[in-house]
């Protein structure tokens, strides 16, 4: 959130507040995969939350993050994401726009990356706030500066990791009711099962990260 959405679309103001939700209703549930819904106070957009399991390792997952130009290739509804600063190998800016339908404006963001790992646990968490600046606003797109998303990447042996994911984000200007809510559970849905399928790629095969290790 790499990558993403992150790709995706509704998201937070502060982390505090998206990980202390209690009170998450369930939205969807398929192929594993649950979607939940929480509202936060002072917000028009609820938080989402999703829930599942990958035939992966940390490492891998971590890959797929981070490979911010292959994000349109599973990330719902993303038109474009390119990589504006490099800082380390476990840290990164990226830009992208979200393809939003008429009469919608499309979106867009500035997101900050950055990956970490519990030494003793081996739980990898993945940062991706969005930030000001870097990449100048552009006519007829509306900029997206408040979004919190954040992973949390639990290794359970063979080759299996537990993921939650939390995501709470103001789109700015004015959107439907049925746009927000295929953006609050659809969207996740098809991000978490495209990324299933990437994860199967060669490219991500037997993937070693110094900063996230097995």
């Amino acid at each position: 959130m790499k990558k993403i959405i992150i790709a995706a679309f509704l998201v937070v103001s502060q982390i505090g507040i998206v990980s202390a939700q209690t009170d998450w209703k369930l939205r969807a549930d398929e192929d594993g995969i649950k979607v939940y819904a929480s509202v936060v106070p002072d917000s028009k957009v609820k938080s989402v939350k999703v829930e599942t399991q990958f035939n992966a390792t940390a490492p891998q997952l971590v890959a797929l993050l981070m490979d911010v130009k292959t994000s349109t290739d599973w990330v719902y509804h993303l038109k474009s994401a390119v990589v504006v600063k490099q800082v380390s190998a476990n840290e990164l800016y990226y830009y992208s726009e979200v393809s939003l339908p008429w009469p919608a404006a499309n979106r867009d963001f500035v997101a900050h990356l950055t990956v970490s790992q519990n030494p003793e646990t081996k739980v990898v968490t993945v940062d991706g706030p969005a930030v000001p600046g870097f990449v100048p606003e552009k006519k007829g797109i509306v900029r997206v500066n408040e979004s919190v998303g954040k992973w949390i990447i639990t290794p359970v042996g063979n080759d299996k990791v537990n993921v939650v994911y939390v995501l709470h984000m103001d789109p700015g200007g004015e959107l439907p009711a049925w746009l927000v809510n295929m953006f609050s559970s659809d969207a996740p849905m098809k991000i978490f099962k495209s990324m299933r399928t990437q994860l199967q790629k060669p490219v991500y095969k037997n993937t070693e990260l110094a900063f996230a290790a097995n």
